[in-house]
C-alpha cells in the first residue's frame, strides 16, 4: 500500500506590532526565522514583510512540509523564546489557512 501523500501547510500570519517596540520585534523574529529555517527539516520557508508605508503591520508566509512539522515546529525553543519574548509586542495576530496551488521557489544565489 502506497503511502498517504501530505500536503505542505502554508499559513499566512497577519501582524499588527507595537511601533515603540519595532526594531525588538524584528531582531527576536530575525533570529527565530533564521533558526527555524537552519535547523528544522520541516519547515521548508518562512518569509517576513512589512505593509508598505505602515512598518508596523507584519506578514509572514509560512511553509510547513506537513502539519506534523508545524506542531514540532510551536515546541522548539527558539519559536517558544520569540513567542514568549514577543507576547507583549503584538498587538493582535491572525492566522489565515491558505490551500496550496503552485509553490515554487530558488535559492537566493540564483
Amino acid at each position: 500500500m502506497a503511502a498517504p501523500v501530505t500536503q505542505p501547510i502554508v499559513r499566512i500570519a497577519e501582524l499588527d506590532i507595537d511601533p515603540a517596540e519595532l526594531d525588538a520585534y524584528k531582531a527576536l523574529l530575525h533570529e527565530e526565522i533564521g533558526a527555524s529555517v537552519r535547523s528544522e527539516p520541516g519547515v521548508l520557508s518562512l518569509n517576513a514583510v512589512s505593509v508598505k508605508d505602515n512598518p508596523a503591520q507584519i506578514r509572514i508566509l509560512e511553509i510547513y512540509a506537513d502539519q506534523a512539522a508545524y506542531e514540532a515546529h510551536l515546541k522548539t525553543p527558539h519559536f517558544l523564546k520569540y513567542k514568549n519574548g514577543t507576547a507583549g509586542m503584538v498587538r493582535s495576530l491572525k492566522l489565515i489557512e491558505t490551500d496550496p496551488i503552485l509553490l515554487r521557489s530558488k535559492s537566493a544565489g540564483r
